[in-house]
Order: structure tokens, then C-alpha cells, then sequence
């Protein structure tokens, strides 16, 4: 996200607009915490990983007399337009305080999706997706020298709360034998049978090949401790006269390591990239808008448009992107499908 700060920041100032920073997101915005932002306080921090501005979440902005008071702290400073980083929530909050039903003269909203899940309705990535996957896989690369060397079984959790795109895209890369998300619908048996299936196929490939990686999406509802448990006593039930070191599994759960660290050259890019074409909306009076980065789907012209700024940038309708967000969230949406088909498709192929 600092790579989109940085781009608004320089942007918004070589078009002549005075940019400010709320810390802490919606809490700094109704606390009216604001830092002055010039191109000294943004030129280092393009490497650095997280925000410089911090975020944190605000329940209270769920009510109208506080966006009431946040537009106030908004008319007060004189701001006229925001660029809103970040996932679902702040893009939800981004929708209700420039809602002209609440205000008569509501600030300009242009919102950059940001989100390791990449969980955002009609954008194709999301700002950290990539640098996350990165880190998923150059773990998943270390825990598989182990697990070679041993001829171990290894279930390795990775984040992406009820979407399963990086455990998906991360077990392709990382070259998993399996890869367990909540897209797929399957139950704790089916789950259990796919690792113990996945386990005995691949104690048949020769000597040198007999490790096995699972990479489990956090989504997927069967605690990582069980699914061990569950998978232990199965294979003994299966094998039982097999050597218990060669069949017990071993859990690594990557949790929010895969949030930090410095992000990648194309998330730099990306985030930079999204900043441009969203400042420029903003200063040609656009809003409620959301930057797309190449949309997986075909859009109508009333959903959104190729931006002038970027070829690989739409600006799409805001509104909309919420709605299909909550469609590929809850499985309705032509993408949640296609990547659950697509991938029990090549599921096989990840075994040979």
C-alpha cells in the first residue's frame, strides 16, 4: 500500500492538489487525524511493506451521525476528494460516506483495491496479492527440502479468510500435490480422503519423490490440529503396518507472515499504477469509482471503462464492484465458479 500512497502523493502534487494522510483509516478520519504528505515524507517508502499511515478497523463508521461527523472533519479541512486503499470494508465505508442521500455535498470517492485474499469483485489482482503468493511459495520451497529429505507429509495453512485464491495459485507455484479451499464445497470426510488418497499415491513414485505438500486456504473449515489427527488415524487404518514416521503428517501454519515483508517489483508497480489512474479521477471530478486491474470478466459499459491513464487500468463502478464482491465471496459469481472448476481440472495433474 505504500507504493500507492507514494504514486497519489507525487501525483496528486505535479497536478497541483494538496495531499493529506488520515492515519489509522477510518478511526483517524473521524479522530481528525491528518499529516500533511509531500514527496519528502513518501520518497522511501516504497520498499517498505504495510502502511506508513497504519490502519485499523472502526465499527462506529456502520452509523450515520458518524459519517455525519466525519464529512464535517472532511468540509473543515477542505478536502474535496478521497483515495480509499484497502480490501471490502473500506471500500463499503468509502460507498456510504460519499452517499448523496446522506450529505448534499458528499466528497469524491476513487477506491484502490488492496487485499492479500484477493477477494475483490472485477479486478483480477488486488494490491499484495502478488508479494504475499511469494511468500507462500518461497515457504513452501524450504518446508519441501524437509519434507524431501524425510519423506514427510506437510499441510501448510495459508491466509485468505473465506477465499481460497492463494492457497489455490500458491500450491500450483510451489508444485503441491494438493491444494484444499473453500470454493470446492467439500466436507471434513471428503477433505480427510483427498490428503489420505493424495499420501498413498504418492508413496508409490520412486524413492526420491515421496514427500508430500498440502497447502490448506484458512477458509476451509476443519481446524489444521484436527485434519492432522483426522488424517493420522486414517492413514494408520489404511497402512497399519507402515513405519509411523513415513505416515504421520506435520502442520506449518504461516499466518500473518504472509502479510508482511517487503513487497515485489510488480506490487510496487501495481499499487503505483492503481494511485495514478485513481488521483486522476479524482481531479477530473469522478467518484464512486474502484481502479480495476484487468478484470477477469468481460464488463459492461454501464460497470466500467479502460482508463485513459493506463491501459491495464479500469475504472469501474464502485457500487458494483461491492455487489460482485459479495457474489464471489458467497460462490454466486461466474469467477468463484470457473476457479473451483478450474482447478478440480488440473487437480489430478498436480499427482503425476
Amino acid at each position: 500500500m505504500n507504493a500507492a500512497i507514494r504514486a497519489a502523493t507525487l501525483i496528486g502534487r505535479s497536478l497541483g492538489v494538496d495531499v493529506l494522510g488520515v492515519e489509522h483509516g477510518y478511526r483517524g478520519l473521524i479522530e481528525d487525524a491528518f499529516v500533511p504528505l509531500g514527496a519528502a515524507q513518501v520518497q522511501d517508502i516504497l520498499r517498505e511493506g504495510g502502511t506508513i499511515l497504519g490502519t485499523a478497523r472502526c465499527k462506529e463508521f456502520h452509523r450515520r451521525e458518524v459519517r455525519d461527523h466525519a464529512r464535517a472533519i472532511l468540509r473543515n479541512r477542505g478536502v474535496d476528494g478521497l483515495v480509499v486503499i484497502g480490501g471490502n470494508g473500506s471500500l463499503t465505508g468509502a460507498q456510504a460516506i460519499a452517499d448523496p442521500t446522506e450529505s448534499d455535498t458528499p466528497p469524491l470517492v476513487v477506491g484502490v483495491p488492496a487485499s492479500i485474499d484477493n477477494d475483490l469483485g472485477v479486478t483480477g489482482l488486488a494490491i499484495g496479492v502478488d508479494t504475499a503468493m511469494n511468500t507462500i511459495v518461497e515457504a513452501c520451497d524450504k518446508i519441501a527440502d524437509t519434507a524431501t529429505s524425510h519423506d514427510r507429509t506437510f499441510i501448510i495453512e495459508v491466509m485468505g479468510r473465506d477465499c481460497g485464491y492463494l492457497a489455490m495459485t500458491s500450491a500450483i507455484a510451489a508444485g503441491a500435490d494438493l491444494a484444499l479451499f473453500p470454493e470446492a464445497g467439500r466436507d471434513e470426510t471428503s477433505i480427510v480422503d483427498a490428503i489420505v488418497d493424495t499420501v498413498l499415491s504418492v508413496r508409490e513414485r520412486p524413492r526420491r519423490s515421496r514427500r508430500v505438500i498440502v497447502v490448506k486456504a484458512e477458509g476451509v473449515h476443519v481446524p489444521v490440529e484436527r485434519l492432522k489427527v483426522l488424517v493420522d488415524e486414517r492413514l494408520r487404518a489404511r497402512v497399519p503396518d507402515a513405519d509411523p514416521a513415513m505416515i504421520e503428517t506435520r502442520v506449518t501454519v504461516l499466518g500473518h507472515v504472509v502479510r508482511g515483508g517487503r513487497p515485489s517489483a510488480f506490487d510496487r508497480l501495481l499499487g503505483s499504477r492503481l494511485a495514478n489512474v485513481a488521483v486522476r479521477a479524482l481531479v477530473d471530478g469522478q467518484s464512486h469509482k474502484m481502479v480495476a486491474w484487468m478484470p477477469p470478466v468481460e464488463l459492461p459499459e454501464e460497470i466500467g471503462a479502460r482508463s485513459p491513464a493506463d491501459p491495464y487500468c479500469w475504472l469501474v463502478d464502485l457500487a458494483a464492484a461491492l455487489v460482485e464482491t459479495d457474489n464471489l465471496l458467497r460462490g454466486r459469481s461466474p469467477l468463484a465458479r470457473w476457479r473451483a472448476g478450474a482447478f478440480d481440472e488440473i487437480g489430478d495433474a498436480l499427482l503425476m
